[in-house]
C-alpha cells in the first residue's frame, strides 16, 4: 500500500469537500492542487470526479428532513411535484452540453492559468451580484426554494453550465446566477445543494464507467480514502455555510478567488511555482 499515494488522495478529498459549495472552485482548486501534488494524471482526473460522491453524501444527510418529506409527498402533492420537476429541468442542460463539449473542455482548459483567470472574473461577477443585491437594485422574487418556476429552474440550469469552465465553480454559478435572477441568497444556495445531488452523483458514476479501463480493484483504498475525507470536509462546511449566509455576503469569496488568482498567475509567470499542464 502507497502511503504517500494516500496522503495524496486524503488531501484532495479535504479540498474537495471544503471547495464543492463553496462559490471558489473545486475544480479549480483539485486542479491546483493536483498540480503542486504531482497528482494529475488520467487517474488523478476520474478520482477527482468520483470523490464528489463523498461530498454529496454530506449535503444528502444535511438536507434529508426535506428530501424524505419530498418523496413521502411526491405522488400527492402538487408543491412536491414540482419541486422535483424543478430539479430535474435545472439538471439537464448540464447533461446535455457536458456529453456535447466536455471532452473538448478537459483536453483544452483544464490548465492553471485558464483556472486563475476564472477565479478573478468570476470574483468580480460575485462583487457585481452582491453589490446590486445589496443596494436593492437586484429585486428579490423568490425567498424559498418551493416557490421556484420551471422557468427560474430552466434558467439556473443554464447558468449551471458555465462551471464547465474550471474555475468558474458550479456552486458559485448557481448561486451568484440564482440571485441575479431574482432568487433570495438563502433560496439560490438551497437549490444549488439539491441541484448538485443529480449532476455530481451522475458526472461521477458516467466518469467511473466511462474510464474503467484506467481503473483496477488496487485503487480502492485510494478512491476509499478521497470519498471519506471528502464526505467529512464537506459536512462541515456545508454546515458553517447554512449558518453563514444568513447573516453575511459572497464578499469575502470574491475577494479570495481574486486574490488567488493573480497569485497564480504571477507564479505562473515568473516560474517560482512549476504548474502542471
Amino acid at each position: 500500500m502507497d502511503i504517500t499515494l494516500l496522503i495524496k488522495a486524503a488531501i484532495m478529498g479535504i479540498v474537495e469537500g471544503l471547495t464543492e459549495f463553496l462559490p471558489i472552485s473545486s475544480t479549480g482548486h483539485l486542479i491546483l492542487a493536483g498540480a503542486l501534488l504531482g497528482f494529475d494524471d488520467e487517474k488523478a482526473k476520474v478520482f477527482d470526479i468520483a470523490i464528489q460522491t463523498g461530498a454529496i453524501l454530506a449535503v444528502i444527510i444535511v438536507y434529508w428532513q426535506k428530501i424524505r418529506s419530498t418523496l413521502v409527498a411526491l405522488p400527492t402533492e402538487r408543491q412536491a411535484q414540482q419541486f422535483a420537476l424543478n430539479v430535474l429541468i435545472a439538471f439537464i442542460p448540464a447533461v446535455v452540453l457536458g456529453l456535447l463539449f466536455g471532452k473538448a473542455i478537459k483536453a483544452h482548459l483544464f490548465t492553471p492559468v485558464v483556472v486563475a483567470t476564472t477565479f478573478i472574473v468570476g470574483g468580480f461577477i460575485i462583487l457585481w451580484a452582491e453589490k446590486l443585491q445589496t443596494h436593492g437594485r437586484g429585486s428579490v422574487r423568490v425567498d424559498d426554494v418551493d416557490q421556484m418556476t420551471a422557468m427560474d429552474a430552466l434558467k439556473v440550469g443554464l447558468v449551471q453550465c458555465l462551471a464547465m469552465i474550471p474555475g468558474t465553480s458550479r456552486s458559485g454559478a448557481t448561486i451568484i446566477g440564482g440571485m441575479l435572477l431574482g432568487l433570495s441568497r438563502k433560496a439560490a444556495t438551497d437549490f444549488s445543494f439539491f441541484l448538485a445531488m443529480p449532476t455530481l452523483i451522475g458526472a461521477g458514476a458516467y466518469s467511473l464507467y466511462k474510464e474503467r479501463a484506467v481503473l483496477s480493484m488496487a485503487d480502492i483504498p485510494m478512491f476509499s480514502v478521497g470519498l471519506l475525507f471528502s464526505f467529512i470536509s464537506a459536512w462541515i462546511c456545508v454546515r458553517w455555510l447554512l449558518r453563514y449566509i444568513s447573516s453575511h455576503s459572497f464578499v469575502p469569496f470574491a475577494y479570495y478567488r481574486i486574490v488567488f488568482g493573480v497569485v497564480v498567475l504571477i507564479t505562473a509567470w515568473t516560474g517560482w511555482v512549476k504548474w502542471a499542464a
